[in-house]
């Protein structure tokens, strides 16, 4: 099968290419580089190029697109997630689309609860986020135009470097000093990459599928990389009061972020790790036949990675 893989060069888009060995792969690319595929280049911002790109080819899994949670990055959220995405459904009507999402359209709340794919929408929640607002106003574009939604919670793994592993890497650097209220949902990079294959010949179009492997509080994961590492864990565990608080006063490390002990995080990150992310992902083993590996082969091969390159 011919495959055109949008965000080809990212964290995933990298494991996705190298999932999809039994088949002819090309790759959309913004600038030249080798990524031992075919590649073409193209923006999802640049229709023609997207009509160039799908030329021939007989699916497409779209996983373009940067992450960010500041406020400031709301514009670029839109024009690329929305409106590329847009875009790319229209050039690719007609071909089997896999579309990458996330959980957290869905799977996202202020105390432990589990959502699966029939949970209420968390709209409200969201709109303090540009990348998961934009992810979640791209989601009844996709449903719509018949592709099958792929929703991964908290991606981690190998090769993810820039950000990609970031509660990992800010682990390793000494800058968690606190446990954060919250918790998420994890999985492994390598796993949605295969499940992103699978899903040229499985799913149905026009639904979403959650993936994750495990629920685990922000303490909880944490504890689990220091006896990986070797490191200490955060003797400290923030509050949960520590989200109303940040509720309650909008501007407080807006610009600076915010301090503790020395060391300063992002207001956005410390929002979210007060948040719940927690997917029942029964639906994705049933139909798609979606088997992730365990977590903490994911973090263990997390942290080999992000130590063996900082060396």
């Amino acid at each position: 099968m011919k495959v055109l893989v949008t965000g080809a060069n990212g964290f995933l888009g990298r494991h996705v290419v190298a999932a999809l060995q039994d088949h002819d792969v090309r790759a959309l690319v913004r600038r030249p580089i080798d990524l031992g595929v075919e590649t073409v280049l193209g923006d999802v911002n640049d229709p023609p190029s997207l009509e160039a790109a799908v030329d021939g080819v007989d699916a497409v899994i779209h996983a373009a697109g940067p992450v960010s949670h500041k406020p400031v990055d709301a514009a670029l959220m839109q024009r690329v997630h929305v409106e590329g995405t847009a875009n790319l459904l229209r050039a690719a009507r007609g071909r089997r689309i896999v579309h990458l999402s996330t959980s957290g359209t869905v799977a996202v709340s202020t105390d432990a609860r589990v959502h699966d794919e029939t949970s209420a929408d968390p709209l409200t929640l969201l709109a303090r986020w540009p990348y998961y607002r934009a992810k979640r106003m791209t989601e009844p574009l996709a449903l719509e135009a018949g592709a099958v939604v792929l929703n991964p919670s908290l991606v981690l793994g190998p090769g993810g470097r820039d950000g990609s592993n970031k509660i990992v890497q800010l682990f390793l650097d000494g800058w968690v000093t606190a446990s954060p209220p919250g918790g998420t949902s994890v999985v492994d990079v390598r796993d949605v990459a295969e499940q992103c294959a699978r899903c040229l010949t499985v799913g149905n179009p026009g639904e979403r599928y959650l993936l994750g492997a495990a629920n685990w509080t922000f303490k909880g994961i944490l504890g689990r990389l220091a006896r990986i590492s070797g490191q200490g864990a955060p003797l400290l565990s923030m509050p949960r009061v520590t989200r109303k608080v940040l509720d309650a006063f909008p501007e407080l490390g807006k610009d600076e972020g915010l301090g503790f002990f020395g060391k300063r995080l992002d207001r956005e990150d410390l929002e979210l790790t007060c948040h719940f992310w927690y997917l029942d992902d029964a639906k994705a083993r049933r139909e798609i036949g979606w088997a992730p590996r365990d977590p903490m082969e994911t973090l263990t091969d997390a942290v080999r990675d992000l130590t063996a390159h900082a060396a």
